[in-house]
């Protein structure tokens, strides 16, 4: 009888060490994930970020497109899971630096005076079209030497950059996300993508790394802001002032798909 009770307790005893064991590799594996998660957003715990959002352009009135207040809820949620605080204020209201607390720059140069400072002072390589009139060349991206027109619920292209220009390598980076879209669905496309590939992000370009991203959303009429081709990195021709004016027709790469 005292050798089936000490069998049983024994292995009692070993049930909760092995439970102890997988809770502490669990949890483990969890806040290394968090903590590398937070290095690449450059938000640490009880941290504050900045979401600047844009205006509806298709309005006068200070109104933030539905499809934009979408990107808004998939950035938030990244920045809750990083234990951290967002403030959201109005793209006229943003006068100030970056460097000091991660930022999230949401919209085109056309709905978000912050987005053209940043291309212009950042991607110098990067111009869009700015008339708001309906043409083949409106909304058009032109990144170095290749243009990238908008087929309205076909064929939709947004730049998704982070961007940590003037900041050491030594210090804790606080990144700009750049979501400059050709209109308010793949802005929203950009977040999702965020939101779903930050770690393969975070493991190629490492916590304080510079990219600019080409994606291309295809037939959103009909599948949302959920396919998504990544067109091509475009960090080098985005980074480098343009020589000379654009040819006016230029071609467009292809890419491989991920299904964002």
């Amino acid at each position: 009888m005292d050798d089936y009770l000490r069998e049983i307790v024994l292995g009692v005893l070993a049930a909760a060490v092995t439970a102890a064991l997988g809770w502490f590799a669990r949890t483990y594996l969890w806040r290394r994930r968090l903590r590398r998660t937070q290095r690449f957003f450059g938000l640490p715990d009880n941290s504050e970020c900045l979401l600047i959002v844009n205006r509806d352009p298709a309005t006068a009135e200070l109104a933030v497109h539905r499809r934009d207040v979408y990107a808004l809820l998939e950035l938030s949620a990244l920045i809750k899971d990083c234990r951290a605080h967002a403030n959201i204020i109005s793209h006229e209201t943003a006068q100030q630096g970056f460097g000091e607390r991660t930022e999230f720059c949401l919209g085109g140069p056309a709905s978000n005076r912050r987005t053209l400072a940043h291309l212009r002072s950042l991607l110098p390589g990067v111009s869009v079209n700015p008339d708001p009139e309906p043409g083949p060349d409106r909304a058009a991206f032109t990144i170095g030497s290749e243009r990238y027109r908008m087929d309205k619920g076909i064929t939709e292209y947004v730049l998704l950059a982070r961007l940590t220009a003037g900041q050491q390598d030594g210090d804790t980076p606080r990144p700009v996300f750049l979501l400059c879209g050709q209109s308010g669905i793949t802005n929203q496309a950009a977040a999702r993508y965020l939101a779903r590939h930050h770690a393969r992000l975070g493991r190629k370009y490492g916590p304080t790394g510079t990219f600019c991203l080409l994606l291309k959303v295809v037939n959103s009429q009909a599948y949302g802001p959920d396919v998504v081709e990544l067109v091509d990195d475009v960090t080098r021709a985005a980074t480098s002032p343009q020589p000379t004016p654009p040819p006016a027709n230029g071609s467009r790469r292809g890419g491989h798909r991920a299904v964002g």
